[in-house]
Formats: structure tokens, sequence, C-alpha cells
């Protein structure tokens, strides 16, 4: 059999690529150009098709931009953004594909030339692809979105589908296809390799602290869904168990069953819920499992050391895979209930907070606190560690990282677009008494009603009654200040679903929504804590070489535990914030986060500019642009505003102030022991503020550098691995093509012992 010949639009590399020979022992192991083409063609069927997405997307753009009324209905949201991402996935990915990135499936990709069982396997593509998305969908396309409803529904719905589709999107299918050529370095260590010493210092050490904050801030969401809530916390408890179960059934028992393993994960997962509900009602149950915070976060902290040392195939795999099962389902499932009940969305386009810098839920102006709030949503600079992390380490062919890294962003923002909606269809005034502080509400219905009714919402008239039956509708003894996102979108998510079973189910959904949630962020801190130890690994192998080596157990164990002290630290100063952590800590984690996306895209942009690639760079260069002018922003007035609501040394300035006067309560700190914890606080954020802004301007000039230099040069010097034959074939996306399965048969026929090892969790 004949190596496939090279793409005719392929660039020859100077590693070697373009003269790449296949064991003609072997069928092929990539589509020819022309085969491609050929799946690719344009038929009338497929021209019409495109057209009416087109159609519906602007009708229901229309709908909600220029139409709007005093309500709009909630299905147009899921129109407009399906069609959106639709045609950015189909269109602009592919011309992404085609003049940037360029893949080349006759290269092995790490996860087949470094297999080792451990972190390189190569991996299904359908499962990696719920590995991927759910180590990057944790809190922020769950939390930001409700917390962002604050400013009203349009501003919101715009960035999070638009700006997925031009920046969220192409920031980690780029940073995962040149991780996965550079043999799956973190961004910190392609920083280092791209920008020098300098850019790439300041490029690591911003990535690690980030780090730390990000994880802590996603436990945090998982601890405040949970507190308090024994129901919850079995349900999510049990999945830990199951996915351990899955692990071994695939690894052990019956490999390569995946549908199998799917059914019983599921059927184990709902039978956790309803379990839940029981051992709730118990009075042991309740004894066991009604859990303060504190103690919920010291034992996300044990989990987290433990998940990131186990085997990925053990825990982390299989846990993704059923919950992205989960997650996607639930997206789906809500989203076909929002077009079949067709909630009406009273909620303004632009609400009473818009204009102004101070809120109930979070402070800040609409510029540029939306986008840093949305986060995930939308644009991630977590989904970079992630890209860069596991995720390249397991990849199969590379043709499919369009599809993993591309395609997995924007159903994260679709998660944020569903978020949104379920935060806006709930009463506004039940909506402002879960999302603001305990200290603004007091933690009682008669202290949430009176503030809520004391901000001068249109139409909202909250009352008592309205708050204890809701609470009671969900099987909760209290809905007041249930901060972090997560029960404001399971509330909604019952709300939507009880219309197909009733109200005797809203504890159901409730609950479930809960679990689903839970899954999500539980999966980013597990994900987030081994992506935090590969690049510290990274780091101190600079300076010991030993540390480089991944399977090296006393440097996986040091590294591990340096990591997850520095999160879990932040995690017990959250729980513990008199002003409610995460309206404090959220602004700074978003902050932080678009940082770290601003850096990610830099570092692209320089490996762009040295493959001389400069037609296209604006591609990455606009998202760079617009994210560093956000985040600068809103890191300048984080560190420099005189307003205590909104500035961190304001705030610090103005509770120092008051304790050296000898008060002993001040806003909302309650006693002298609350005042210094936020002194405390305040410092340790507005600190962190300032590094972080410092170190991504270091890296951003850098960057703007060295494509400067590289543009002058006409291109630089090329860092990814020296390319070796593939021994193996995949379909590229989530179907295989005509001319896919036709060489999967191929394989297909080759004795057992023939084909190569392939590891399908």
């Amino acid at each position: 059999m004949t190596p496939n010949p090279p793409p005719a639009d392929a660039t020859p590399e100077p590693d070697g690529s373009d003269v790449l020979v296949q064991d003609p022992n072997l069928p092929p192991v990539a589509l020819t150009e022309e085969e491609q083409k050929k799946d690719a063609k344009w038929t009338p069927a497929k021209i019409a098709l495109w057209v009416a997405i087109a159609l519906l997307g602007a009708v229901a753009w229309t709908m909600i931009a220029i139409v709007r009324g005093e309500t709009v209905n909630a299905m147009w949201f899921v129109f407009a953004a399906v069609c959106t991402y639709l045609i950015g996935y189909r269109f602009y990915s592919k011309v992404i594909e085609r003049y940037i990135t360029k893949p080349d499936d006759r290269r092995a990709t790490p996860a087949e030339r470094k297999a080792d069982g451990k972190d390189f396997m190569p991996t299904d593509r359908r499962v990696l692809y719920g590995h991927h998305f759910a180590a990057i969908a944790g809190a922020g396309p769950l939390v930001g979105p409700v917390l962002a409803a604050q400013m009203g529904y349009l501003p919101g719905t715009i960035w999070i589908i638009l700006g997925v589709v031009l920046a969220g999107a192409v920031q980690d299918y780029l940073v995962l296809f040149f991780s996965m050529r550079r043999g799956g370095r973190t961004i910190g260590q392609m920083a280092r390799d791209e920008l020098g010493k300098i850019g790439g210092t300041a490029a690591i050490v911003a990535a690690l602290l980030i780090m730390i904050i990000i994880v802590a801030i996603l436990a945090l969401v998982v601890v405040n869904a949970l507190g308090e809530s024994p129901w919850g916390v079995f349900s999510v408890s049990m999945t830990i168990p199951i996915a351990l179960f899955m692990g071994i059934y695939l690894r052990f028992i019956r490999p390569g069953r995946i549908t199998e393993v799917s059914i019983i994960g599921f059927v184990l997962l709902i039978a956790a819920i309803i379990a839940g509900g029981w051992v709730a009602g118990t009075d042991w149950g309740y004894a066991m499992f009604h859990l303060p915070r504190e103690v919920i976060a010291w034992g996300i902290i044990v989990y987290g050391m433990i998940a990131a040392i186990l085997p990925v195939w053990l825990l982390l795999a299989p846990r993704d895979y059923l919950s992205t099962f989960m997650k996607i389902g639930v997206i789906v499932m809500l989203a076909g209930a929002i077009v079949l009940v067709r909630p009406e969305i009273t909620v303004p386009a632009f609400s009473e907070f818009a204009g102004g810098e101070l809120g109930p839920v979070f402070n800040g102006a609409i510029f540029p606190f939306l986008f840093v709030t949305i986060a995930c949503g939308a644009l991630s600079g977590f989904h970079a560690l992630i890209s860069s992390g596991t995720t390249p380490k397991l990849i199969e062919k590379e043709r499919q990282t369009r599809f993993i890294g591309y395609g997995g962003m924007i159903m994260e923002s679709f998660v944020a677009i569903m978020a949104l909606v379920a935060a806006i269809s709930i009463d506004r005034g039940i909506y402002f008494a879960m999302n603001s502080s305990g200290a603004a509400t007091g933690g009682t219905i008669e202290g949430a009603v009176a503030f809520v009714n004391s901000l001068g919402l249109t139409g909202v008239n909250l009352t008592p009654d309205m708050l204890s039956s809701a609470a009671a509708s969900v099987g909760e003894e209290s809905i007041i200040s249930r901060t972090g996102g997560a029960p404001t979108l399971a509330f909604g998510i019952a709300s939507i679903m009880s219309s197909f079973g009733g109200t005797a189910l809203m504890g159901f959904w409730y609950h479930f929504a809960i679990m689903f949630e839970a899954l999500f962020i539980l999966t980013a801190v597990d994900a987030g804590t081994r992506v935090a130890r590969f690049m510290l690994q990274d780091s101190i192998g600079n300076f010991i070489p030993k540390f480089k080596d991944v399977s090296w157990r006393p440097g996986v164990w040091i590294s591990t535990a340096v990591m997850v002290a520095g999160w879990g630290a932040i995690l017990i100063m959250g729980v513990t914030d008199p002003l409610g952590g995460i309206n404090t800590l959220f602004p700074l984690f978003g902050i932080a986060n678009q940082l770290l996306a601003a850096i990610a895209l830099a570092v692209v942009m320089a490996i762009v500019a040295k493959r001389g690639t400069f037609g296209w760079l604006w591609i990455v260069a606009l998202p760079l642009a617009f994210t560093a002018v956000i985040t600068i922003t809103a890191s300048m007035q984080k560190i420099f505003s005189t307003v205590p609501g909104v500035g961190y040394w304001a705030q610090h300035a103005a509770f120092r102030d008051a304790l050296a006067a000898g008060e002993t309560s001040f806003g909302t700190a309650g006693s002298v022991e609350a005042m210094e914890a936020v002194v405390r606080n305040t410092f340790i954020q507005g600190t962190l503020s300032i590094i972080f802004v410092v170190l991504a301007i270091i890296v951003i000039a850098v960057s703007v550098l060295v494509t400067i230099k590289a543009f002058r040069n006409g291109g630089g010097v090329d860092t990814e691995d020296p390319a070796v034959p593939s021994r193996r074939f995949a379909p590229a996306g989530l179907f295989a093509t005509k001319s896919e399965r036709r060489i999967e048969a191929e394989w297909a026929k080759l004795p057992a012992d023939e084909r190569p090892e392939s590891v399908r969790h």
C-alpha cells in the first residue's frame, strides 16, 4: 500500500514533515487533500441548510437586540446561540485550520510518540472531547453569566456568543495545537521558549499564581453550592466511587465498552440523586451530610491532592467523561425545554445597574467589569492551561484539535448562555435575594425582603412568602444569599423543568442541577490541580532537571502539595470572608483569568508570527488587543479606584481607618474580627492585582517585540518537536466521513496484534 501524498496546500516544514514516509505495510494514516475536498463538497442540500441556519440566526438576533419589547421569548436566545456557533465552527475555525494551523495527520502526536499509560495516551476523540470539555467547563460559565445578569440580558448575550467565536474558541484551538506540536508543553514553558527569559519567566510566574486563584474560586463555588445541603453533599460524594468504578471497568473488566459503561454510569448517577433525597430525610443522613462550609472546603482540598496524583485513567478521565455525559445532556435538555416552554423574559435589556459602578451582586461599571465577570463563558485563560496541560498529551491525530479545541469551547459558551437564560427567567426579586451577600441581606427572609425592595427595581415587590415558598419548593431550608451562581442556576433549571412534571419535582430538579454543577466544577478542580502540577514541575525543572520527568513520584507529590496548599489557603480565606467570598473574590478571579488569556494569546501571536503567517495574524491580534484593554483597565480600577466598593485598596483603607478609630463594626462587617479579615483579604487581593497586571504587561510587550522582529526577518526560530511518522488512523470530527469510514474499515481488517494500542476510555 503506497504512502499518503502530502496535502497540496501544505507548507513544507523545516523539521522535515514534508518528507514523512508512512509504513507501506499499514493502511493510510491520513486522508489525502482530494479525499478531504470530496467529503466537504458543497451540494444543493448543504447550501440550503446553511442558508436556513443563517436566516434563523438573523431572526433570533433581531428579536433579542432590536425588536425587544416589554418581554422577550427565551427561545430566541437558544436559536441565536446555536446558529452563530454552527456558522463560527463551520467557517471561521476552518479558516484558522487552513491558513494558520495546517494540521498534518501523517505526523505522530505526543500521545502516540510518548505513550506511557499515565499522562501520554492516544485517546478516542469523543472521549477526549468529553475529558477536555469537562476540564475547561468549571465555575466560570455557570457563575459569571448569573452574576452578569445584574446588568440586564443584552450585554452578556452579545459577549458570550460573539466573544467565543472570535476570541475564546480561537485561543483554545491554537494553544492546543501549538502545545501538541511541542510535545504537550505547558503555556508557561512555551512562553519561555518563544519569548525568551524575561517574557517567559513573567508568563510562568503569572500562570502559576493565577492558577492558584482560579482553582480556589472553582472550589469556593462548590462549597457555596453544597454548604449545609445534605442532599447535595451525598450525591456529589457518590460520584467519586462511581468514577473509580468506571475507570477500573474500562481498564480491566470491559476495555473499550464506552456505551456500556456510559449507561451504567448514568443509572448510578440518577440513583445517587434519588438516594440523596432519601438520605437527607433521615436523622443519621442529615447529621452526617449536613456539613458547614469550612468542612466541605477541607474535604475538597484533600480530594484535589489525591485526584491530581492518581493515574489519569483511574479517576480523571472516567469522571470527566461521566460528567460531560451529564453536562452536555443537561444543557441540551434545558435548551429543548426552553424552546418547548418558551418562558417570557421580563428582565430589561439594560438594567438599572448597567450605568453605574455599584450593584447588589457585584461592583464595577459595565465596561470593563461585565467582560471579566462573564469570564469563561466567552474567553478563559484557564482553558489555555488545560489546552497545554492534559489534553495535548492525549490527542490521537492532529486534525482532531479543531473539533476538541474550538468545538469544546463553543459548547462551554452554550452552557454560559443557558445559565444566563436560567438566571433571567426567574423572578428578579428572588434573583437578587439569592445573589446578594449575607452581609447585605442579614441571611434572613425579612432582611432579604427589606434589602431587595429598597433597590427600587421596576416591577419588583418581593414578599416573605415568595422566599419561603421558593425554598420549600426545592427542598432547602433557605435560598437567601446562596451566592456563587450555582444555586441560582439550579433554581432556574428546576423552575423551567417543572413545567413538565409539576412543582412536585422541583426538589429533584434543583438537586439534580446542583450535582450537575458540582460535577462541572470538581472536574475543573482536579484537572486544574493536575495542570498546575505540570506547570510547577516544568518551572522547577529549569533549575532541577529531575522535576521535568512527570513520572518521577517525589516531584509529582511535592509539586502537587505546593499547588494544593496555595489554592487551599485562598479557598479557606474565601469561605471565611465576611463580605461574602464569591462576591469579593470573583472580580479578582475574572481579571486574573482574562489576564492569563491575554498572556496565552500573546504567546500564540509570537508563534504565528515566527511561522511567517502574517496575513492572518489579525485573527490572534484582535482578541489579544481587546482582552488587554479590558483586563488592564479593570486592574487599574481595582487598584486605583477611590470607591471602596470597587477598589481593593480603597476598601482596605476604609476598614483599616475604622479599626484605628476604635470602631467595633463597619459597613457589612459586624465585628472587629470581621473587620480585620476584610483588611487582611483586601491587602492580599490588592497586592495580587498589582502583580498580575504587571506580569501580563511584560509578557504582552515582549510578545509585540518578538512579533515585530519576526515580521522584519520574515519568520523566526521553529521550536516544534521533530516530526515522526504516525502509525495509526482516526477520524477528525465527531462523526466519521465517508472517506474516513473506508480507511477505518481497512484498519479493522488488520490482525489484532498488528494494530497499534489505543486507550479508549
